[in-house]
């Protein structure tokens, strides 16, 4: 009767080690999904845009500036009859998603912002399939290929559980740039203004026919998203280090893996180490 009392503890003891490991197991992976999802989405924009970067690179520049000066009639064409942010006839949905297509897959190229670690895929339209994959162009805003007379509006997601997107561009500041590459060209913005609006302010981003500007919009605040966050910056000169290097087209797009999934990569052995041990320990005591 002892050996069958002490043989029903020690299986429950195991039973027991075995569910507190699962149940920590299983709340590590919720804690960890976020970053987990977020790290290997940036696995999946890095590889688009290197896939876009090399689409471009096998573009002849006879080929590469028609679809830049298409680029730049389609925005003159735009200031002079002040179309309106999202609103495009079938025709003029047809023409404006047929211009900075290299791939034909609607990516036009990506935006870079070093301050807050984005580097994301732009693609035309702002459709929800669109925001899960990358940053939209909003219709019936300006190409992104700069000029006198444009602004460009590009809208991403913030919060999502799989993915920053555009989650960390409150850390921009005044001052600071962002760069957006289309087409083998680096176009430099410095940030100049941050404002926090109602949703249906925020359509009411005009050109200036006299600057070039990007704006760049989110929700907010973080969850609620009842606001959009408007980053706006006006273009300046590119520094000369920043420019593509025609030797090295493919530039190298960092995605290092949060310091976060690499302290549960080293915590979960430990932990199943711990939880062995323990076991082991109760069962010797036992006896």
């Amino acid at each position: 009767m002892k050996r069958e009392k002490k043989s029903k503890q020690k299986s429950h003891s195991l039973i027991s080690a075995v569910i507190v490991t699962l149940v920590l197991l299983i709340g590590l992976s919720l804690l960890l999904y976020p970053t987990a999802a977020d790290y290997i989405n940036s696995l999946d924009y890095k590889k688009n845009i290197e896939d876009y970067q090399r689409e471009v690179q096998k573009l002849d520049d006879s080929a590469r500036r028609q679809m830049l000066a298409a680029a730049h009639e389609y925005n003159t064409e735009l200031l002079k009859h002040s179309a309106r942010i999202g609103e495009l006839s079938a025709e003029q949905r047809s023409e404006y998603e047929s211009l900075l297509d290299p791939t034909g897959n609607g990516m036009m190229g990506y935006i870079e912002i070093k301050k807050a670690g984005i580097y994301l895929p732009v693609y035309h339209g702002t459709e929800e399939s669109v925001l899960q994959a990358g940053i939209g162009h909003i219709e019936g805003s300006s190409l992104p290929v700069g000029g006198i007379g444009t602004h460009t509006i590009l809208s991403g997601h913030t919060g999502l559980p799989s993915s920053k997107l555009f989650s960390n561009i409150d850390q921009l500041k005044i001052g600071d740039t962002f760069e957006l590459h289309i087409l083998g060209e680096v176009l430099t913005y410095k940030t100049e203004s941050t404002t926090v609006v109602l949703p249906e302010e925020a359509e009411n981003q005009e050109i200036d026919s006299e600057r070039d500007l990007c704006t760049l919009m989110t929700c907010t605040p973080y969850g609620i998203n009842s606001h959009r966050l408007l980053v706006t910056g006006v273009r300046i000169e590119t520094p000369a280090e920043r420019l593509p290097d025609k030797k090295e087209p493919i530039e190298k797009i960092p995605a290092p893996m949060p310091i976060a999934l690499w302290a549960v990569i080293i915590a979960l052995p430990l932990l199943l180490v711990a939880v062995t041990v323990v076991v082991i320990l109760k069962k010797r005591r036992r006896k």
